[in-house]
């Protein structure tokens, strides 16, 4: 009886699964330091840009006998203002001029027609020659910077000034075998130069037809030294 009762018991009792236990946790890795910040290096601003120069020669000045004249724009030329004659530039053009030997710099209003000798490509009034101190010398190597020019402009156009003759019969004989051969020729007297007769050749829309044209006669005219582009609508 007793052993039976045993027996019973046993199989009463709740048996349990056999769970493994759960796995530990993985530990963490330690966390690196943080790499030092840096500063940026502190920006260095750009250098400014050099001006685009537009043209590259000698300046020259006028004063006397000009000073009072009619220029060749029509306005009467005051030496004491900040103007200056060029050969292609519309009056009106506002202009740097940037001495190359000393860097100063002179701004000046194109209202007149010149220089016309070789190597030069712009004519001072006193007062901007003397602002960049080119009086004593009289010449200076300079770069042009155009400004601005004029929003109302009439279509330009360009001629090849071949000679300037104090005797018109001259300016005539050499009018007429410039129209011979190039085709277009004519003379032209200015109030700022009075008594002088300048003989220009062909009419181009564009200042780079002129050059070639001048170009051109410089080739097939060995007695020609000079061949200047001019404006049209200014003479």
């Amino acid at each position: 009886m007793v052993a039976a009762l045993v027996l019973l018991s046993g199989c009463h009792k709740k048996r349990t699964a056999n769970v493994p236990p759960p796995p530990a946790a993985p530990l963490a890795a330690p966390e690196s330091p943080a790499a030092p910040s840096v500063p940026a290096p502190p920006s260095v601003p750009a250098p400014p840009a050099a001006p685009e120069a537009n043209e590259v020669g000698l300046a020259s000045w006028y004063g006397h006998p000009y000073h009072g004249r009619a220029s060749a724009s029509g306005e009467i030329y005051d030496m004491e203002q900040m103007t200056a004659a060029h050969r292609t530039l519309p009056f009106g053009a506002q202009v740097r001029v940037h001495d190359l030997d000393n860097q100063r710099s002179v701004d000046v209003r194109i209202n007149d027609r010149g220089p016309f000798v070789d190597g030069r490509v712009i004519d001072l009034s006193h007062a901007a020659a003397r602002a960049i101190d080119m009086i004593g010398p009289g010449t200076a190597r300079v770069s042009l910077e155009i400004l601005s020019t004029p929003a109302a402009l009439a279509p330009a156009q360009f001629a090849v000034q071949v000679g300037a003759f104090r005797n018109r019969d001259n300016a005539e004989r050499l009018r007429r075998e410039m129209e011979a051969k190039y085709g277009r020729a004519r003379l032209i007297a200015r109030a700022d130069t009075p008594g002088l007769w300048r003989v220009l050749v062909g009419r181009e829309p564009t200042q780079d037809g002129a050059s070639a044209l001048a170009q051109r006669i410089r080739s097939e005219r060995a007695s020609i030294k000079f061949a200047f582009v001019v404006r049209v609508d200014s003479v």
